[in-house]
């Protein structure tokens, strides 16, 4: 038995060896490689990705950047309220809402019809946090704005000729 352990002991430090002279990386790591920083600048002009608040105008009232011709309408809210009650727009001619949301509450802006249909739902925002909604033109006439989180909060909008 003795005779046989010599031989297997020696096979064994062989392929140690063997495997410790290897000049390929080991097939294993301790952590995840990690990627090379990309040289695409395409995401924006600094090269960084694009702000949070900024995205497609959409209908469904989805934030969109603020560099949009037209009118905007500043609108806030703070302690579950709207602090505008009452805000005025052109009428047939699309506007921005640069909505302000003061607390870590979220909140929104949805635009109701005299008949109750909405015609514009902004997406929710937690703030502190400021968007721009893009808004479709609207016929002239009082419009109702309310946050659909928090229906107690409300206001009128009256879209003008």
């Amino acid at each position: 038995m003795r005779r046989l352990m010599l031989p297997l002991a020696l096979a064994a430090v062989a392929i140690g060896a063997a495997a410790c002279s290897t000049s390929s990386a080991p097939g294993w790591t301790y952590a995840p490689p990690t990627p090379a920083p990309s040289a695409d600048a395409s995401a924006s002009p600094s090269g960084s990705a694009a702000p949070s608040g900024s995205a497609s105008t959409a209908p469904s009232g989805s934030a969109a950047p603020s560099d949009s011709a037209g009118t905007t309408v500043q609108l806030s809210a703070a302690n579950i309220a709207f602090e505008q009650t009452a805000i005025t727009a052109p009428a047939d001619t699309a506007f921005t809402i640069a909505f302000e949301n003061k607390e870590a509450l979220p909140h929104n802006v949805e635009i109701k019809d005299g008949s109750g249909t909405s015609v514009f739902n902004g997406d929710p925002v937690t703030g502190p946090a400021t968007v721009d909604y893009q808004v479709g033109p609207l016929a002239a006439g009082a419009y109702t704005f309310v946050c659909t989180i928090h229906p107690n909060m409300t206001g009128t909008l009256t879209v003008g000729s």
